[in-house]
């Protein structure tokens, strides 16, 4: 009640559950966000950086007490980061039709292109207490990926920002796409993916697989 006093809202379209908590049992967890929809304070309900199997139980347990069951995921998805999106939670899409709200699309800048020649300054990774995202922003073996992803972006007339939000967005189980900028012109130019992703055909695809293998986790 507190915060959506403080957001000047009667209620939100969607409430997260932010990482799952070890310290409460699932059923808790489904009870409360349930609640909060009967009350009006919001409409549905989702998690972020779940298991598939915690998922899972959510829905067992909201079907069982007949209880508002999560209807989206949060999770990070790039072109680097793909094993949880696209393999754990394979049976999820089928099962319950959960969708997609990803995060990090440009793995944390790395995939814009801005860390091939080293940390620029006043970027993420230039800040303090980003030390432990440093090593990964300025791995040899991703920024060569990068640049072979840059010269695939240019020669679909895109940049390597747009092609990695494409990319996410051409996967047809992600709902939606958090992205971050510091300025319009960043915004206008992540924009730019929407119309791009319709472009990015099987061969297009199975080339950024080539140009990343054994990079993915």
């Amino acid at each position: 009640e507190a915060s959506l006093e403080r957001m000047g809202l009667k209620y939100v379209d969607i409430a997260f559950c932010h990482r799952p908590d070890p310290e409460t049992p699932i059923d808790e967890t489904v009870a409360a966000m349930s609640d909060m929809i009967n009350r009006g304070q919001a409409l549905y309900w989702g998690v972020s950086e779940w298991s598939s199997s915690e998922i899972r139980q959510a829905y067992v347990v909201a079907e069982k007490y007949n209880l508002r069951a999560p209807v989206t995921e949060q999770p990070q998805y790039n072109i680097f980061h793909r094993q949880r999106v696209e393999v754990e939670y394979e049976d999820l899409y089928t099962d319950f039709g959960i969708g997609l709200t990803t995060w990090s699309p440009l793995a944390s800048g790395l995939l814009s292109g801005k860390y091939t020649n080293g940390v620029p300054a006043n970027s993420r990774g230039s800040l303090p207490g980003y030390e432990w995202l440093r090593e990964s922003l300025t791995d040899p073996d991703r920024n060569k990926a990068v640049l072979m992803l840059k010269d695939l972006a240019t020669s679909i007339g895109a940049s390597p920002s747009q092609l990695a939000l494409a990319f996410c967005l051409a996967n047809r189980n992600v709902s939606t796409v958090i992205t971050g900028a510091t300025s319009v012109e960043q915004v206008e130019e992540n924009m730019g993916a929407i119309k791009l992703y319709k472009l990015l055909t099987p061969e297009l695809l199975a080339q950024i697989d080539d140009i990343t293998n054994g990079l993915v986790s």
